[in-house]
């Protein structure tokens, strides 16, 4: 410290302290030169200020969860029922014994044939491809659920554009075939 009383050479938290301090003893002196009914009016409008911080940082929050909270649980439910309804669809699918090879294949080109000249199937293996082009969604949802019901086929890859003239692109199925 110097001679004239300032803080000098000491480290950021003393001299925060030291300007703490003299805030405080500034701020006293001003609390007690004001009149009793201004301290009031300091004091009420100090509780004014706290309580809307109160209600807008600590209330405000919880209100809008509560508010929110029911449609956030039937969201939920509806997910829940949604994905119990879809484990139900596929252990039907696997409880559903495969078809002998040349039937699952029959079942998936019967299928392809309703939609020549605007689709064809190439079987390799235990896999199937539909290439198409210019088809109705209504009219690739029809195959999808022929081939799926006639030829036990699960989806392995879809890939399709949107174009003028409808749909085109490919769907790769697996054939669960007995050999």
């Amino acid at each position: 410290m110097s001679s004239s009383g300032s803080v000098t050479g000491s480290t950021p938290g003393a001299r925060v302290a030291v300007r703490s301090a003299a805030g405080w003893v500034a701020l006293r002196q001003a609390w007690s030169g004001l009149a009793p009914r201004e301290r009031r009016l300091v004091w009420l409008a100090a509780v004014v200020v706290g309580m809307g911080l109160l209600v807008g940082v600590g209330l405000q929050p919880a209100w809008k969860t509560l508010r929110e909270a029911p449609a956030q649980v039937a969201a939920l439910e509806e997910q829940r029922r949604l994905m119990q309804s879809q484990a139900a669809e596929a252990a039907r699918w696997r409880a559903v014994p495969p078809l002998p090879s040349g039937q699952a294949v029959g079942a998936l080109q019967a299928a392809a044939a309703r939609l020549a000249p605007r689709a064809r199937l190439s079987v390799q293996g235990d896999r199937a491809v539909l290439s198409f082009e210019g088809l109705t969604p209504s009219e690739l949802q029809a195959w999808w659920g022929e081939a799926r019901a006639g030829a036990r086929a699960r989806p392995v890859e879809a890939q399709w554009s949107v174009q003028p003239a409808g749909l085109s692109g490919s769907l790769v199925v697996a054939l669960q075939a007995l050999p």
